[in-house]
């Protein structure tokens, strides 16, 4: 352990509880993309207050960027007293819905048993007030340091993260050779690292009738019941084959070590906005949203041409069958190496707080790395924070106090190894 950091970082408990409190007090929900600029103003200001150059930036034409939702930023820059690598902590301060279940107000901060509780708590709040408690402590003990300091407050990670972290990847944010490495202090438990996730591909399908009366339907052709044939031909053929694809990239929890599909969503026939009675029509259209996880041993295509091969072949054996599939989003999987810079400084720090080996583990869902890597081209990326990862988007969420406290730790002997070029 590095005892002046620790204890720098002692000292601002009860300030990093307070930091906490008054993020998760902001209720920033997506969608639609509630009190995106408060928070982002909060935050700008707060570091102004210890030396950081700050700008808000506005993810301008991304989805549901609008003047009454807009996509604001926050990104903050310490420099050195001279040149060196350039360290960033990036969090989004987007959260869920609240739900329901709750038995204490989401949006209060409350503390209670060495916890705090809120919407956002976990993830991550409680990690973005941590990263900036583990910097404060850093440039305190080491005034001198050589390189820089990135703090960022980013929009819109639970609905992709397009008008955030690929917003700003986009307009050069998270390239070198502004930035050279990246924490995201996502929940996935205080002694692991998280090196990456699984790809996703998530895509609409769409199965053609004909409208005729409900009466009479010999007349027409229901769309809904050619979408029943899909789930079915889904159910006994897709699933179990995706059952019996197993990886070696350590996903956690064991569930997701093996390819997934969900349905998310299934429209078909009357719509729900109505009131009264609905009416007597044979649905002539039933969309169906699916959310395919694959592996890394898997290929985008032959993901894709799994359901398509299904969907042609109902095209040919049942009569009338017309479908038609769109793509919404793929994201291919990614695992920064074990040996990367940023991954050995923060291992070096799990060691110093916990005394023992670091485990090394993949999310099950994607998480901002993805654009961190794929637009802004820079793999020295990790995911580390404080928060048990299955407390995220349920009710009652919560962050432990301590678990804040050494993950702060862990971070700034992460950030010292980084910028003194040691790790």
């Amino acid at each position: 352990m590095d005892d002046k950091l620790s204890r720098a970082i002692e000292k601002r408990r009860d300030d990093l509880i307070a930091l906490t409190r008054d993020l998760i007090r902001f209720p920033t929900i997506n969608p639609p993309g509630e009190a995106y600029t408060p928070c982002a103003e909060f935050l700008a200001k707060r570091l102004q207050m210890i030396g950081f150059e700050t700008q808000l930036i506005r993810g301008e034409g991304t989805p549901g960027d609008t003047d009454r939702y807009p996509r604001t930023n926050v990104v903050a820059r310490f420099d050195g007293r001279s040149h060196g690598q350039t360290v960033h902590f990036n969090s989004h301060i987007d959260v869920v819905d609240t739900g329901e279940g709750w038995t204490v107000d989401p949006f209060e901060g409350i503390v209670k048993d060495g916890k705090i509780y809120g919407r956002g708590a976990c993830d991550m709040k409680g990690g973005l007030a941590a990263s900036i408690i583990a910097v404060e402590a850093f440039i305190e003990v080491y005034p001198d340091f050589a390189g820089a300091i990135e703090i960022s407050g980013t929009v819109d990670e639970e609905s992709g993260g397009f008008g955030g972290v690929a917003y700003l990847a986009s307009k050069g944010f998270f390239s070198k050779p502004r930035v050279d490495h990246v924490i995201i202090p996502e929940p996935l438990n205080k002694d692991r690292i998280c090196l990456g996730h699984r790809g996703v591909w998530w895509a609409e399908i769409e199965t053609k009738g004909e409208i005729a009366h409900g009466s009479m339907p010999f007349l027409g052709d229901c769309a809904v019941r050619h979408m029943g044939a899909v789930l079915e031909a889904f159910e006994n053929e897709l699933f179990p084959a995706l059952d019996n694809k197993q990886t070696s990239m350590p996903v956690v929890p064991d569930g997701a070590r093996r390819s997934t599909m969900n349905i998310n969503s299934i429209h078909g026939g009357q719509t729900d906005d109505y009131s009264g009675l609905p009416s007597p029509n044979v649905p002539d259209s039933c969309r169906l949203t699916i959310d395919r996880r694959f592996l890394l041993e898997e290929d985008i295509a032959e993901v894709k041409r799994e359901v398509v091969s299904i969907l042609d072949r109902l095209q040919w054996e049942r009569p009338k069958f017309h479908y038609s599939i769109r793509d919404i989003m793929e994201v291919q999987p990614l695992m920064t190496e074990r040996n990367a810079p940023v991954v050995t400084a923060v291992a070096e720090g799990i060691r110093s707080v916990f005394g023992r080996e670091p485990q090394y583990v993949i999310s099950p869902g994607t998480y901002d790395q993805k654009h961190i890597a794929r637009i802004g081209l820079l793999h020295d990326c990790i995911a580390y924070g404080p928060g048990i990862l299955d407390l995220a988007h349920r009710p009652d969420e919560y962050v432990g106090i301590e678990d804040m406290i050494e993950s702060a730790n862990v971070m700034a002997v992460g950030l010292k190894m980084l910028l003194s070029g040691s790790a």
